[in-house]
């Protein structure tokens, strides 16, 4: 970019592509693609470094695990994209368009992960990201276990993983443990000291396939549960129930036909979200497009997203 004669910035343009206007004249924060919240080490040195040099005394770490260099000139941004290296370091996104997705440890060293979220974010972040939508921001979260960190039914869609457990009684020695370790109370010993599952309070954290001794309980099915239509900001809402043990390797088919249902409905509507498009035409409408292509995942039956006050107590 040329100092004296410079153009005016076309700030909608920059902002698509990652760097953001702040309040200081000439000044923008940068912010930078971190799919699944990791990074090398070698890589996070130097991207303190480029910090450094071009930005102010601090970095910010995101909500969605992005890293932000905040006081950056827009006379530098061909030197910081240079400097941080954009094949192993590149520049994030905003506006309508699939954003970075943001993803927990999963199963790789955290005890309660039961799918593997960060091939999963690394996947979606390859085959998705900066896909227009035409209509508004697109956030997608992937959390291994019920616990959900990452807080997945608060975006577009959100993935957590699920284990439907199985009993064979036959190997069962009556310890116990799988009930004392079940929270939600789906376990608990019958009659004749053996474990009985109401399906319907189990929240498929697999908690008691993780403690049998014996294995007599074992893995039925496993993959993510999917709730759909999830935003935070001034009118948010929680994401529903769509899918569930949709199996790993289906994710970003499964983002995709989505988008394709998104784009469709919400042409002509300005800027909307997701899940506000599902309040308007009926999970149905949504629940049909998907079960063509995922017939064996797809629920019978779900309600719209739901709205949440914020104002709880004015």
């Amino acid at each position: 970019m040329s100092d004296d004669k410079q153009t005016k910035l076309d700030l909608g343009n920059l902002k698509a592509g990652g760097f953001i206007k702040e309040r200081g004249k000439d000044l923008f924060t940068v912010r930078l693609r971190v799919p699944g919240g990791r990074m090398t080490v070698p890589r996070l040195k130097k991207i303190a470094e480029v910090a450094e040099k071009f930005g102010g005394e601090f970095v910010h770490l995101s909500v969605r695990q992005s890293i932000e260099l905040i006081n950056i000139n827009y006379k530098n941004f061909d030197a910081v994209v240079e400097a941080l290296g954009e094949k192993n370091q590149k520049v994030a996104s905003c506006g309508a368009r699939v954003r970075v997705p943001v993803a927990c440890g999963g199963c790789e060293y955290n005890p309660n992960g039961l799918v593997d979220t960060q091939k999963s974010a690394l996947e979606v972040d390859e085959k998705l990201f900066g896909t227009p939508t035409g209509h508004h921001k697109f956030k997608v979260a992937f959390a291994g276990c019920p616990f959900d960190c990452p807080k997945s039914a608060t975006n577009d869609i959100g993935f957590q993983g699920a284990i439907e457990p199985q009993l064979d009684k036959s190997a069962c020695i009556s310890c116990g443990l799988c009930a004392k370790s079940c929270v939600p109370k789906a376990i608990v010993m019958d009659g004749d000291n053996k474990p009985e599952l109401t399906a319907e309070q189990c929240i498929w954290c697999g908690d008691c396939v993780k403690v049998c001794p014996t294995e007599a309980w074992s893995v039925r099915k496993k993959g993510y549960t999917v709730r759909i239509g999830g935003k935070w900001g001034r009118n948010p809402l929680v994401g529903t129930l769509f899918a569930t043990f949709l199996p790993e390797e289906n994710v970003s088919d499964f983002i995709a036909a989505v988008l394709d249902w998104y784009k469709q409905k919400a042409e002509g509507l300005g800027r909307i979200r997701l899940g506000d498009t599902i309040i308007k035409e009926g999970p149905e409408a949504l629940l049909d497009h998907l079960r063509g292509q995922f017939p064996e995942n797809i629920v019978v039956e779900t309600i719209p997203p739901q709205i949440i006050a914020t104002q709880v107590g004015k």
